[in-house]
């Protein structure tokens, strides 16, 4: 029968408000990439219920969600700590970012489903918004969404998925350098260099969008950077060099 339960196509689709869990993930999340909670630093599961006003079992699962997604780390007899980072590490998060983000332009770009379209221009309005407040959390997390839009163009939702992993731990080294970001640019200068990957986008040409992205990215986060963290391998020094020796001036 037609629209019978037992077709699960045919059932509706419900989206509930966010669970406690959600939510409590949520504010974690925006500590830890806002810097509030640093490399390293021991969760106190004691003090979070309090602040967060939520009980041990639902902070727990919202741990476990950040562990997946490479925010925290569970050590013996220490407990949950956010995930410390080296050098290495953040060489390895923005190689294999890099090579997501071109994967994802050379399956989407041009685009031909106007909803993913939308989605990155919804991003980016997003984005306009929180920076006009001049809230920095908010701005960063509408920034987020908009990189995992671009991504998104690609219609690859496996590819998506290791990407907003791999974004929000980017996110966490970044907030490692917090001030050299915040000095190096405004939250409008950020927003007119996004406006404009967009812009390079809509031409629908796959090669101006790579060569954008080439030079898109902004690295005051790595000003310094190897003395705050450990893990100097050779390669990942060689990295940082050539970073350092890349035109950084946003276009």
């Amino acid at each position: 029968m037609t629209g019978s339960v037992d077709n699960p196509n045919s059932a509706p689709h419900i989206v509930g408000p966010p669970s406690l869990v959600e939510l409590a993930a949520a504010t974690l999340r925006r500590m830890i990439v806002g810097g509030d909670l640093l490399c390293g630093q021991r969760i106190v599961e004691n003090r979070l219920t309090g602040q967060l006003g939520i009980s041990r079992p639902p902070l727990r699962e919202a741990l476990r969600v950040l562990e997946r997604e490479g925010l925290v780390r569970q050590v013996p007899r220490k407990g949950v700590i956010v995930t410390p980072l080296t050098l290495h590490d953040i060489y390895e998060i923005c190689t294999l970012r890099a090579e997501f983000e071109r994967l994802a332009i050379r399956l989407g770009v041009p685009v031909t489903d106007p909803a993913r379209r939308a989605r990155c221009h919804q991003a980016l309005q997003d984005m306009t918004t929180a920076a006009g407040s001049g809230d920095r959390p908010a701005y960063l997390e509408r920034s987020f969404e908009f990189h995992v839009s671009v991504v998104g163009l690609s219609g690859h939702a496996r590819l998506e998925e290791a990407y907003r992993s791999l974004q929000l731990q980017l996110m966490l080294s970044m907030a490692l350098n917090r001030r050299a970001r915040e000095e190096h640019e405004t939250l409008d200068g950020d927003v007119a260099r996004h406006s404009h990957l967009l812009e390079v986008i809509d031409t629908g040409d796959p090669v101006a969008v790579l060569d954008e992205l080439a030079t898109h990215g902004d690295r005051s986060f790595l000003d310094g950077i190897e003395d705050k963290v450990d893990g100097h391998t050779e390669v990942a020094l060689a990295w940082l060099a050539d970073q350092r020796s890349t035109e950084r001036t946003p276009r």
